[in-house]
């Protein structure tokens, strides 16, 4: 939801109507016609058939024979752009690589893109449950996620509460941490670990692990690495992950400082 307040006083209304043109097309994967288009961003179908007519040829909508648009290839094309800028040098992307392939488990790095936590980059493991929504780009759930509560305890605790204001605490399950309070007692049961943890909070029986690369003053260089495995595993492994999140993490470390 966007912030009336924060609107620029150079906003240029095309260009912002363009993007809720192609954020509703995007978000019917069955397609849409221009008149319901229209009707979703609250613009007349003149206006909408000029927008999509140019989207279209740009290449960042497709129109069907049915007469609906979907999203065009030129969006993917800007997706991988992100993955490779979001990755790093080779050398952090093989240090996650090999993590993932000596232990099985999913690893996931993580920073302040914009001042949301966000996933930058992702290597899967054989072994860990598939996570079809953890990927380069992915920026909700933090306070449900072991990578989200790493980078929020690098934060103070009026900017934690401020974060959890903004963006809310959805009940992704049960087991979701819904309130500031909850949230904050959890933080430092972690910082006891030695390493941020969720069992189920963001998906039935799946944990994931976190702990911090690179400290920074600056919030967007910090980095954190986290993994997921079965909920079961991390009951009776934890200590053998947190020597695994480490190791790897000092491997990482190395490679950002090399890239600085």
């Amino acid at each position: 939801m966007r912030d009336p307040l924060a609107e620029p006083s150079d906003l240029i209304r095309s260009v912002s109507r363009a993007l809720r043109v192609l954020e509703s097309v995007g978000r019917a994967p069955r397609g849409l016609t221009v008149k319901q288009i229209a009707r979703r961003c609250e613009l007349t179908v003149a206006t909408t058939y000029h927008l999509v007519r140019t989207l279209a040829y740009e290449g960042y909508v497709i129109r069907r024979e049915d007469g609906t648009y979907i999203v065009g290839l030129e969006v993917a094309d800007r997706y991988r752009e992100l993955v490779a800028a979001f990755r790093g040098s080779p050398a952090i992307g093989e240090s996650l690589r090999r993590a993932a392939l000596e232990t099985g488990w999913s690893h996931f790095l993580g920073r302040f893109v914009g001042g949301q936590v966000a996933i930058t980059a992702v290597a899967e493991g054989n072994r860990s449950p598939y996570l079809e929504d953890l990927v380069p780009g992915f920026d909700e759930g933090a306070h449900a996620t072991a990578l989200g509560k790493a980078l929020l305890a690098t934060l103070t605790a009026e900017q934690r509460h401020r974060y959890l204001r903004e963006y809310g605490m959805r009940p992704f399950t049960s087991a979701t941490l819904t309130t500031p309070e909850a949230f904050e007692a959890d933080l430092t049961a972690g910082e006891r670990r030695g390493m941020q943890l969720e069992l189920g909070q963001f998906r039935q029986g799946v944990a994931c692990a976190a702990v911090l690369v690179s400290p920074d003053k600056d919030m967007e260089r910090r980095t954190v690495l986290a993994c997921a495995l079965p909920a079961s595993e991390m009951m009776t492994s934890a200590r053998v992950v947190r020597t695994k999140l480490l190791t790897a993490a000092r491997a990482i470390a190395d490679g950002l400082a090399a890239d600085t």
